[in-house]
């Protein structure tokens, strides 16, 4: 879970959020007109949708965008995207999953490929790095509903995995398949959640040092740049010192 947090941590250090906000909007809602698109219309009858609200709703995306997000699938007038999974191998072996939407697999494709190697690393096949992480689902709270005995107690009563508690807040991970139960058990405990999300966790981590981070700091930008991709997870471990010099 480490790598998670930190990683946050850097992309807020680094002043990146204004310039990746708009991109992240338009990344929430073309998830949230996918999920439209594919269930209900209903965020409550729909649970990947509602996951979606969620998401775009705990990083302030305007309420009219997500209407019209919804509205865009009711329409018909949506495009047709395929969700991809690419998987490869950045700076000093690190694992990266790369999750995108897109309407054309071919350019999709090869951007994803040209990303990766112009940075240091290589796309490997479906399942070259999978399973070096486990599908889990993340449910967040503010540091407010209670100290971490308290969560820990409902996590542990909702069927939850794992807790970490910190002064910014609480993170409960869960089973992937267990999620939408266990996020339901927690909002009837704890109120309704700050976000809801499906994640990779690694399960093995790779150490880098503070010019393995810059390189990959620079694969998962340059990625994550692109459209078409939706979520850049890496396997990434590395001391509070590098963290601290980074900067």
């Amino acid at each position: 879970m480490a790598g998670h947090s930190k990683w946050a941590n850097i992309q807020h250090r680094k002043g990146r959020q204004d310039k990746i906000r708009s991109k992240l909007f338009s990344k929430l809602a073309k998830e949230i007109t996918v999920a439209a698109k594919m269930g209900d219309p209903d965020p409550d009858k729909n649970p990947r949708l509602r996951m979606a609200v969620k998401e775009a709703k705990s990083v302030s995306v305007p309420k009219d965008v997500i209407d019209r997000a919804i509205k865009k699938a009711i329409g018909g007038d949506a495009e047709n995207y395929d969700e991809i999974r690419y998987e490869g191998y950045g700076p000093n072996g690190v694992a990266v999953i790369v999750e995108t939407m897109t309407d054309n697999r071919n350019r999709t494709a090869s951007t994803v490929r040209s990303t990766f190697s112009k940075n240091g690393g290589n796309l490997g096949e479906t399942g070259s790095v999978g399973f070096m992480f486990d599908r889990k689902g993340s449910i967040t709270y503010p540091a407010s509903v209670g100290d971490a005995d308290t969560v820990m107690m409902a996590a542990i009563e909702a069927g939850a995995e794992d807790v970490e508690s910190t002064e910014e807040g609480h993170v409960i991970t869960c089973e992937g398949t267990d999620l939408h139960e266990v996020s339901t058990a927690l909002e009837a405990e704890l109120g309704e959640s700050e976000s809801t999300k499906l994640i990779w966790q690694p399960n093995i981590q790779t150490e880098l040092d503070l010019e393995g981070m810059e390189k990959l700091m620079k694969l998962v930008d340059a990625l994550e740049d692109d459209d078409d991709v939706q979520t850049v997870t890496t396997n990434f471990e590395a001391s509070d010192e590098v963290m601290a010099q980074l900067g």
